[in-house]
């Protein structure tokens, strides 16, 4: 048990590592309005809750279950799997190890362009807005002063683009879905970007781009986050829970609240359809936004 113990979190770390340097690798540069004046100068924003309200995993899914691109038999099974996951802790690593998979496993057998395309219309349908204007201001702060504005998600790298092609930003880097042939396998390459998995990426991306970390800037909702936002010299907590707001304020961190009377908006809650389908679809968006923010 001793040797069993100590090579989930090694696995766990490596998967964190595969996860970001895939993220950092696929990424790509939406934005080339106008010359970098500061190119050694990024901002990264978190997505859920501290770009848009709700999980943005959720709003695809509700829209791409809308074009039957999966059953509800299909989002029962994930939301199984990610319940167990929260529960068992590391007690099953064989059956954690398929509910991580599994977040993804309703775009298996489409090609991924077929999966982007469809995320334009989404955007439009669910996501546009819900987009925070606190948030989206910031943004643009940054890229009037020639700073690379970049979202960092647990959302899928393909509809992670189009929001940050919609709001005019330089890129994104996401969660990577594995494919052959241009067709989603179901899996994943390391895990879902999220914790580590973010900070890796984002240390990967800054050497690959010349940024200095230390004149950088980091937004996030989540605790989940601190990894991210303890890279850089600039963090800020924005819509934060109450462990990153204690983070936060313990250490001299910058903190801003975009809330209608600062209670946090739970994806789904106008979610129209059959009750089934609305409630099952909300359990699963609440999971994303929680666990893999």
């Amino acid at each position: 048990m001793a040797g069993s113990s100590g090579e989930q979190p090694r696995n766990l770390k490596s998967r964190s590592m595969l996860a970001g340097q895939a993220a950092a690798a696929a990424s790509e540069v939406e934005r080339a309005l106008s010359p970098t004046l500061d190119p050694t100068t990024a901002a990264f924003f978190d997505v859920d809750n501290t770009v848009m309200q709700g999980a943005s995993i959720f709003h695809l899914a509700r829209g791409l279950h809308r074009r039957k691109f999966f059953t509800t038999r299909d989002i029962a099974k994930a939301m199984w799997q990610q319940f167990y996951f929260r529960v068992a802790g590391v007690e099953d690593p064989e059956h954690i190890d398929h509910a991580r998979t599994s977040a993804l496993s309703f775009i298996a057998g489409h090609e991924g362009r077929e999966l982007a395309e469809l995320g334009e219309e989404i955007f439009d349908e669910n996501m546009a807005w819900r987009i925070w204007p606190g948030t989206r201001a910031l943004a643009q702060w940054h890229l009037d002063r020639g700073h690379r504005v970049w979202l960092v998600t647990a959302a899928p790298i393909e509809i992670a683009s189009v929001i940050a092609r919609r709001l005019g930003l330089t890129g994104a880097l996401g969660t990577i879905a594995e494919q052959v042939d241009g067709v989603y396998t179901g899996g994943l390459v390391g895990e879902m970007l999220h914790g580590e998995g973010k900070a890796v990426a984002v240390k990967t991306l800054a050497e690959r781009e010349g940024l200095d970390l230390e004149r950088c800037y980091a937004y996030s909702d989540s605790s989940n986050d601190l990894p991210m936002l303890s890279l850089v010299g600039h963090p800020c907590a924005i819509n934060p829970d109450s462990t990153l707001r204690a983070h936060a304020k313990a250490h001299g961190w910058r903190v801003r609240d975009y809330r209608n009377g600062r209670r946090v908006a739970i994806a789904g809650a106008k979610v129209a359809g059959s009750g089934a389908v609305a409630a099952g679809l909300w359990r699963a968006g609440r999971l994303a936004s929680r666990r893999f923010r």
